[in-house]
Formats: structure tokens, C-alpha cells, sequence
């Protein structure tokens, strides 16, 4: 019941009821990638969009599908896929707030480093 009543009226988990219904009725499913997601189209291409697998996280999107999806290139990437260069490396997603997040060295969040301090406790005479 708890997840009918998400999907009902929750957008940040993933689609609402609303608008799978909308796309349903309105939208043309393009492609999906390696990560789950869904892109869809309308029928004239005036919009585009994209359905997440989980938590919507725009850093999700490779860059050759965020380009299709702001009209950037206009052919979607599974029928052309774009040409990555050697020294590009293959896209993350943001990992803010997560354990895989970066920390600088000396940062008291990193694992591999203990916290160093010159600290000494004051303590009155």
C-alpha cells in the first residue's frame, strides 16, 4: 500500500503514476542504456525525457544521452553511438554524500588515513 501511495503522488523515487500514465498515452520510448534508464520522446521531438531506475539522479544520464536529451546531437545514441576518445574515462555518477565520495588527504572521512593532530588538550593550572 505504502508504495502504490509513493508512486501515486511521489516524483523523486522514481516516476509517478501521473506521468507513466502521460508517457504512456503521449511519449515514444526511444532507448534504454546499461544503467536502466528509459528515454522517451514525443511525437513531433519537441521533448524529450528520461525515466530513472531508482533515486532521480540527474548524474546518472552518460553524456551522449544528456545531449540527445537537450537537443545537443539529434539522433539518439543507440542509433549512432558516439566516438569516445582514448583518453576519456567512462562517466560516474556523483557520489556526494556517499562512502565513495572524495575526501582530500588529512580529511577526518577518509578511511585509509588516520586523522592526524597537533592537538594537545588545555587543562588549567
Amino acid at each position: 500500500m505504502a508504495g502504490f501511495f509513493k508512486r501515486l503522488v511521489g516524483w523523486w523515487d522514481g516516476q509517478s503514476f501521473g506521468t507513466a500514465v502521460w508517457s504512456r498515452r503521449h511519449g515514444q520510448e526511444v532507448a534504454r542504456d546499461d544503467l536502466g534508464n528509459i528515454y522517451y520522446r514525443n511525437a513531433d521531438d519537441s521533448r524529450r525525457w528520461v525515466f530513472y531506475p531508482s533515486d532521480n539522479d540527474a548524474s546518472r544520464v552518460p553524456p551522449e544521452w544528456h545531449g540527445w536529451l537537450h537537443f545537443t546531437i539529434q539522433q539518439p545514441p543507440s542509433e549512432v553511438p558516439l566516438r569516445r576518445r582514448g583518453w576519456e574515462k567512462p562517466p560516474k555518477a556523483n557520489m556526494t554524500g556517499s562512502d565513495e565520495a572524495f575526501f582530500r588527504k588529512g580529511s577526518l572521512r577518509r578511511a585509509d588515513v588516520a586523522p592526524e593532530s597537533d592537538y594537545e588538550a588545555w587543562s588549567p593550572e
